[in-house]
């Protein structure tokens, strides 16, 4: 995976980008104490956590003071400025997202379809559960051992959730059983090779953000999760047969015999060659 990441001393900030995933944006600051803005805007939708300190948050007239906890929204063009508090200690992480990609979801699951981007009308929230979620997204991201159809996922799923609980929720549809099983026929049949979730959604005639919602409610995980499900009962069934551990990792569809094996401890609460005997 081409990643390119910007990483300068402690103190400065820390930037992720994926050229697989181009429509979203990562930057981390460990100690913004030093660290002050003018007022500027961005073209994209950024969304950030303040993860320790204080600072005072201005977003057009309004202007708070906020802390840890505390999740700060900007609509594309917000004339926004974030500054550390009396010499506070002051860490914080933002994501930065593609305005036609947000649009896209935001008609995917039933917002304004048809129109342009639906601009929040919140600029903060104190909400956890959204808190939480951020802080995962940004872990799952910024984590080179993982794949890109997990952090595509997990984009996807934070974002609705964004957009469902800052906006009303719209209803499932309820005929989706059928083209769900293909999907999961889909993971389950390919399941050892490298899978994306454009290849999913098409073999199931899904939109993203439809198929992460709905699979999740009726399967119980995502679709990568399922995924891995899928490549640990392969390699459970070739350890069986006593396959060494390394061919059956590589025969699986994980990267090396490191990831087999942690997946299969957190799957399966045993070793491969606890299992294997």
């Amino acid at each position: 995976m081409m990643e390119k990441a910007a990483e300068q001393e402690a103190v400065g900030p820390q930037f992720w980008r994926d050229e697989h995933l181009p429509f979203i944006e990562a930057r981390s600051i460990q100690d913004g104490r030093q660290i002050c803005y003018d007022r500027h805007a961005h073209e994209t939708f950024s969304i950030g956590a303040v993860t320790g300190g204080r600072s005072t948050y201005l977003n057009g007239r309004s202007q708070e003071r906020i802390g840890a906890g505390v999740v700060v929204l900007m609509n594309p063009d917000d004339v926004h400025a974030c500054n550390p508090l009396d010499d506070h200690p002051w860490s914080y992480r933002m994501m930065y997202v593609d305005v036609a990609w947000l649009t896209r979801l935001q008609h995917e699951l039933g917002f304004s379809e048809n129109q342009d981007f639906r601009a929040f009308s919140a600029i903060m929230s104190t909400q956890p559960a959204l808190y939480r979620g951020l802080n995962r997204l940004y872990a799952v991201l910024t984590d080179a051992q993982t794949d890109t159809l997990h952090k595509h996922t997990a984009a996807i799923e934070f974002f609705s959730h964004v957009q469902q609980t800052l906006n009303p929720a719209p209803a499932l549809a309820k005929d989706a059983n059928l083209k769900l099983k293909r999907a999961a026929d889909f993971i389950s049949e390919h399941c050892t090779r490298s899978l994306s979730l454009e290849e999913i959604c098409a073999s199931a005639d899904l939109s993203a953000s439809y198929l992460i919602r709905a699979f999740k409610q009726h399967y119980g995980m995502t679709p990568h999760a399922y995924l891995i499900n899928r490549r640990l009962q392969f390699g459970r069934a070739q350890l069986k047969r006593g396959h060494r551990i390394a061919d059956v990792a590589l025969e699986a569809g994980f990267a090396d015999q490191a990831h087999f094996q942690r997946a299969f401890k957190r799957f399966h609460a045993a070793t491969p060659r606890q299992y294997r005997g």
